[in-house]
């Protein structure tokens, strides 16, 4: 039989629907999903053996829940994803401002038309699409905002002394009866606001103008608040704390595996950029080990965390970047190279919190430091490490630095200039002037393609100029990869004959 079909209390009552509180109906429908195995958060990973089976235990325990955890960790999206969990319709009697349940109605409205109709009152069904409620705590959020308060207008048009509870206007909680409602960020709250939250936690009941009204919402609380917010904005006052049953602490991906999955599936990239660009690996790794770069930083503040986004945006950007050499160039198709990603840069600037140090660096060079680290990091999981054979002195006359041929190259007054907006042909043709640079990608990995090879080449470059055994500068247009000691020496002089300059002058 389709429930819906259903139109009047007498019919509801003959039916074989049975009336459940929402935190009995989600703990019913999550124990068959665990019982078949299925996934309850789908979309949600890294959180499998921690922050999931947390909430589920919450849920089973027919808790509501705090999510505490640092921004861009999925705890609005976990609230959100809670609505799977519930039933697909249920019944209310229509016109019910909140959602009375015809079995347990709460207002005087719902009571009144069942007094006055009995089994003809009329039945709305609601979509579980539906019951999902969220309000953004901030400072101006107001007691009517959450609860409610009188509405003279309403008491007028009825014809209604202000002692009638007709004349109350809910707000937005007692309008999410038998929904789950959430309160981000939490601790922004005012603390006599918060305050208002404990009876209706607690003992169910609303205080509104002077009406202590008995009304035994049935709702799912969720809230979510970032550690930051309790020294830098505010707090939740210990007793609100104390009446939510479940506090689940969130985390960043803690691996680069999970953090690419994260990445690959929220990045928002079009469809012609998807056929025009492609990203390899060992880029997308790059971009990924950024964000874990800044969170381990001397640089960024850590109690405001980095978020997923940094990544998220940065990946878009880096393919953006590509995109947009290929359109000058008329390139049908292209790939993101080492030197493209200088164009994710805005994608951090705005992303990460400083610190003091940071803000005297500047929040573009920290940014473009980090990159650097990244490739530092990197570069050791994919070639040898250069810093093993700084102080290694030669075996027997054998110089067993792998990198010695193309540091040579640059030592005889070679340089290598790679142009951002240079064709793809000519990047690998420039990076094969280098002595020795194709010989090592081929050794460590021959069974690369061509361009395959070509950007492992250009990594090569990046990576040891970050261990100081190349120098890079970035200047306008380009990237200017030369030997290490003659451009200390012309950094040296340069410094000198302006000193010599000042004098004179």
């Amino acid at each position: 039989m389709d429930i819906k079909k259903i139109k009047t209390f007498g019919e509801l009552k003959n039916s074989e629907y049975t009336s459940k509180n929402i935190k009995e109906e989600i703990r019913q429908n999550l124990i068959k999903k665990i019982s078949k195995k299925e996934i309850t958060f789908p979309g949600i990973l890294g959180y499998e053996d921690s922050v999931i089976p947390d909430t589920e235990r919450a849920l089973l325990s027919r808790h509501n829940i705090l999510f505490l955890g640092l921004r861009g960790q999925a705890k609005t999206r976990m609230a959100r994803l809670m609505t799977d969990l519930l039933d697909e319709y249920i019944p209310i009697i229509a016109g019910s401002e909140v959602n009375d349940d015809p079995f347990a109605p709460l207002s005087r409205y719902a009571k009144d038309i069942l007094q006055e109709k009995g089994d003809d009152t009329p039945i709305d069904w609601i979509h579980r699409s539906e019951r999902y409620g969220e309000k953004l705590a901030t400072p101006d959020v107001s007691v009517a905002d959450l609860i409610g308060d009188i509405d003279p207008i309403k008491a007028a048009n009825l014809k209604l002394n202000y002692a009638d509870e007709r004349v109350i206007h809910y707000g937005i909680i007692p309008r999410s009866n038998r929904c789950i409602f959430v309160i981000n960020e939490l601790p922004d709250l005012q603390a006599r606001i918060q305050v208002s939250l404990f009876n209706i936690l607690e003992e169910g009941d609303l205080q509104i103008r002077g009406f202590k009204l008995k009304l035994p919402l049935d709702i799912l609380f969720v809230f979510t608040a970032n550690p930051e917010d309790y020294t830098n904005r505010g707090a939740i006052v210990t007793p609100l704390k104390d009446r939510i049953e479940s506090q689940i602490l969130t985390h960043y991906p803690t691996s680069i595996e999970t953090a690419l999955q994260i990445t690959e599936q929220e990045a928002h990239v079009h469809a012609d950029q998807m056929k025009r660009v492609r990203v390899s690996d060992l880029v997308k790794r790059l971009i990924e080990q950024i964000s874990f770069e800044a969170r381990a930083s001397e640089y960024v503040d850590k109690k405001s965390g980095v978020s997923a986004r940094l990544t998220i945006a940065a990946y878009e950007n880096a393919v953006s970047s590509a995109e947009r050499r290929a359109i000058i160039n008329k390139e049908k198709e292209t790939e993101v190279w080492i030197s493209d990603l200088v164009g994710i840069i805005p994608s951090i600037t705005g992303k990460i919190e400083l610190v003091y140090e940071g803000e005297q660096e500047g929040p573009y060079q920290v940014a473009y430091n980090l990159m650097e680290k990244a490739i530092r990091t990197q570069f050791a999981k994919y070639f040898p490490n250069p810093e093993t054979f700084k102080k290694r002195k030669t075996r027997e006359g054998i110089d067993e630095n792998p990198y010695r041929t193309i540091t040579r190259w640059f030592d005889s007054g070679n340089h290598l200039n790679i142009f951002f907006s240079a064709k793809d042909d000519e990047k690998v043709q420039s990076l094969y002037k280098v002595d020795g640079l194709y010989g090592l990608v081929k050794k460590h990995y021959p069974n690369l393609n061509a361009k395959e090879n070509a950007l492992l080449m250009e990594f090569v470059l990046h990576g040891l100029a970050t261990h100081s055994m190349i120098s890079k500068k970035v200047v306008e247009g380009k990237i200017e990869f030369k030997d290490l000691m003659g451009s200390m020496l012309n950094i040296t002089s340069q410094s000198i004959s302006e000193e010599e300059f000042d004098e004179e002058g």
